[in-house]
Parts: C-alpha cells; sequence; structure tokens
C-alpha cells in the first residue's frame, strides 16, 4: 500500500481511525527575494518603432456604416526624428489604437472615443486611454502628402487589409514619406460596375470633406478659446488626417484592376476641378493596368498564356464585373484608348506606368501612355525585365530585387509632385 495511503490505528484512551497525511515535500532552498524592478515613468511621446521596423502604424476605419467601404490608413513617424527604439519605458503599442497620454498624467479613467478623439487644440489631459496607439496633439510635426492606394484583385477578390497590401502599402508610406490610404471597395460580382469605380470617388471625396471639417473646426476653436463657439465637427474628424495630412499634394497609386479605379478617380477629379477643393490630384501611378480592348494587342497574342493572370482568366473577371448583358471589351472602364472616354487627356495629371515584362496586359498600359505623352503630359513608363503582373505587390514577390526596386523608382518619381521643397528630384 503506497504511504499516502496508509491507516493508522492511534493508541489512545478512546481508540479511532485516522488517516495518516502523506510526507511533506522538503522546504524549497531559501532564495534571496528578487529586486523588483525599477519604476519607470509612463511613456511621454508615442513610439513608432514597436508598430513594424518600418516606422509605420495603422488604423481601419469604416467611413460609411451603411457601406461596406473600408479604408486603412498607413502612418509613418509624423516627427523629423527618427522613432525611437522600443524599451521597457516606451511599451510596444497595438497597431490599431491611439497612445497613451501625453502629459505623463495617470489615467482618470475616461475611455477615449475613437469617433469624438480629435481635439484642434491639441488632446486633453483628460482623454486618459487604455488605447495604447498613437493620437496627435496641436505639436504632432509636419504635414504629410496623400497616397489613395487601390489594391488589385480583378475587381472580384483582394481587399485594403491583406497581408499583400499591408506590405507594399507599408513600404510606399516608409519610402514616400506619405500617408497611404488603402481602398477597400466592393467587389464583384455583389457590387458590379460601377461600385468599385464609385467608391474610390467617395473616399475622395470623404477625404476632402475631413480637410474642410479639420480646417472649419480649428477656426472655430480659437473663437472657443475666448468664449466662443465649440470645435465644429471634433467628432466627425479623422485625427491622423487632420493632423498630417496635406490634401493639396495628393496621389492616386493603382495595382492591376486598382489602376483602372485610380485612372478613372483622376479623371473624375479633373472634371470637379474645384468642387474637391481642398484636394489637388498631383500625380497617378499605373502599376500593370488591367485595361482590355476588342482589338488584340501584341504582347496579348504572344503571352496570353502567362504566369497568375492568364487571358481567360481576365476575361472571366471582367464579364463578372461588368454589368450583366453588358459585357463589351472596349467598355470605358477597360479600354481608355476609346475616343470620348473622360476628359481630354491633356488635362490629366502626370502618370507614372509600371508594366513587366511577361504580362500580356501590357502594350495597352504602353499605349496609353504614349497617348498622354503626345499631348505633353509627363507620362514614363517603367518596364522590368523578367517579370510578371503583380510582380511588385504578390506577398510572394515583395522580398524580390524588382520588387523593391519598383517601389524605390516609384518614390524617387512622385517625389517630383509632392515636395515642397519643389522638383529637386528627377529620374
Amino acid at each position: 500500500m503506497p504511504p499516502s495511503q496508509a491507516i493508522s490505528i492511534a493508541s489512545s484512551s478512546s481508540s479511532s481511525f485516522v488517516v495518516a497525511s502523506p510526507p511533506s515535500p522538503p522546504p524549497p532552498p531559501h532564495h534571496p527575494p528578487l529586486a523588483s524592478p525599477p519604476a519607470t515613468p509612463p511613456t511621454t511621446t508615442p513610439s513608432f518603432s514597436s508598430v513594424g521596423p518600418d516606422a509605420v502604424a495603422t488604423k481601419d476605419l469604416h467611413p460609411d456604416p451603411l457601406s461596406s467601404l473600408h479604408l486603412r490608413l498607413f502612418l509613418p513617424n509624423p516627427q523629423q526624428s527618427a522613432a525611437p527604439v522600443a524599451t521597457a519605458a516606451n511599451p510596444p503599442l497595438r497597431r490599431n489604437s491611439f497612445p497613451q497620454p501625453n502629459d505623463g498624467v495617470p489615467a482618470t479613467g475616461l475611455e477615449l472615443s475613437r469617433r469624438a478623439s480629435a481635439s484642434f487644440n491639441g488632446v486633453s489631459s483628460s482623454a486618459a486611454s487604455c488605447y495604447g496607439g498613437y493620437l496627435p496633439t496641436a505639436r504632432s510635426g509636419r504635414r504629410l502628402p496623400v497616397i489613395v492606394q487601390f489594391h488589385g484583385g480583378a475587381f472580384v477578390t483582394g481587399a485594403a487589409d491583406s497581408a499583400s497590401n499591408d506590405a507594399f502599402c507599408r513600404r510606399v508610406a516608409r519610402l514616400c514619406d506619405a500617408i497611404v490610404v488603402a481602398v477597400g471597395y466592393r467587389l464583384a460580382p455583389e457590387s458590379r460596375y460601377p461600385a468599385a469605380f464609385e467608391d474610390g470617388v467617395t473616399v475622395l471625396k470623404w477625404i476632402a470633406k475631413q480637410a474642410n471639417l479639420a480646417a472649419c473646426g480649428r477656426t472655430m476653436a480659437r473663437g472657443a478659446d475666448s468664449g466662443g463657439a465649440d470645435s465644429f465637427g471634433a467628432a466627425m474628424v479623422e485625427p491622423w488626417l487632420a493632423a498630417h495630412a496635406d490634401p493639396s499634394r495628393c496621389v492616386l497609386l493603382g495595382v492591376s484592376c486598382g489602376a483602372n479605379i485610380a485612372n478613372y478617380v483622376a479623371q473624375k477629379a479633373v472634371e470637379a476641378r474645384k468642387l474637391l477643393d481642398p484636394i489637388k490630384v498631383v500625380a497617378q501611378v499605373l502599376m500593370y493596368p488591367f485595361f482590355m480592348g476588342s482589338s488584340p494587342t501584341q504582347s496579348e497574342l504572344k503571352l496570353a498564356n502567362s504566369y497568375f493572370y492568364d487571358k481567360s482568366m481576365c476575361l472571366l473577371a471582367w464579364k463578372l464585373f461588368l454589368p450583366e448583358g453588358e459585357f463589351n471589351l472596349d467598355h470605358p472602364a477597360a479600354n481608355p484608348l476609346m475616343p470620348g472616354n473622360g476628359p481630354p487627356l491633356k488635362l490629366m495629371p502626370p502618370t507614372l506606368t509600371v508594366v513587366a515584362e511577361l504580362d500580356w496586359m501590357k502594350d495597352r498600359a504602353i499605349a496609353y501612355s504614349e497617348e498622354l505623352r503626345k499631348v505633353n503630359v509627363d507620362a514614363p513608363v517603367l518596364e522590368y525585365k523578367d517579370a510578371v503582373h503583380e510582380f511588385a505587390t504578390l506577398d510572394v514577390l515583395l522580398k524580390t530585387p524588382q520588387a523593391q526596386a519598383c517601389a524605390e523608382d516609384i518614390a524617387i518619381w512622385v517625389k517630383k509632385y509632392i515636395s515642397l521643397r519643389g522638383h529637386e528630384f528627377s529620374y
């Protein structure tokens, strides 16, 4: 019988059965108590280094609660100096979050609302937060240009927050030193043309509205300091854009079918003119556009069975995207070279076109760029050798030399139009 289950008889005046307890284990060796770590002061400045190795913070937004339109904002460190390395005194921050209070005052239990989070005179010290990310203040740093990015996926797949699109947008935000607004537009076949194109225009109008509300709020906040009105529109303003975005330096960037959307949005911006103030589209980047037409080009005949997107798959995507009964490869959404498609080409913004050597759609993209150059629009073409469609944005290819070189080349060209110091960059 095991000792722990042994039964012994006690020898006393009143005999009874007693269950013997198991032998106690020997006491553990004595160790001196560990010294508690020294108390660290609360973080006084937000950290971007813990967000990722690229020091880019992100936030997801749904500007319209009645729509599936989704945005992901990518904000590089807005401070002039490099982001500090995360330490024990600078704990990691969640990606979609606001920071601890900047004044070092302990939290008072008041949670910070995501929507009513903008204060045009800075963030109140009472807005103590259990939310660990970045919240701009009145002295949050410089203004950054805005890049509106449209992901690829043949109109039927893809997302603004997918792994590949997230990594690509982080790279662009870091290299261009700009706020990237990735647009999660509606997809086919549930939402056919023109749903995705209208979502692109809606986002541009939303950014303009944010800029106008922020400007109006700052003006009225100055009156509130002297007993005037309250901060107008503070509950509706996105704080990152209000504090850091410069909408007068807006660039459209489209990937694959997103390039079709970007070109359409650029056309609508040209037609709207001052109605989109203070938005000014200064340039657009079309990465291997999803252009097609009824007359096949040389690359379509030669590379119809190329990697990732062959011609048969793309035809199926267009059938799912265009309205039922209106399938036409010369549709304005598919073929920008058709006459009467949008405003005159001479009014279009500077356009950089990126194509891949092994992409069967490259010839039509090059032809569109040539038409822009004929009317004196700055429209260079970058063709990458031994590259396939989506070579610079597909997750498995992001670390290839072509993908890294492509992102750097885009940044060099874009900085010609978003730099405040003039065109000191040339390609």
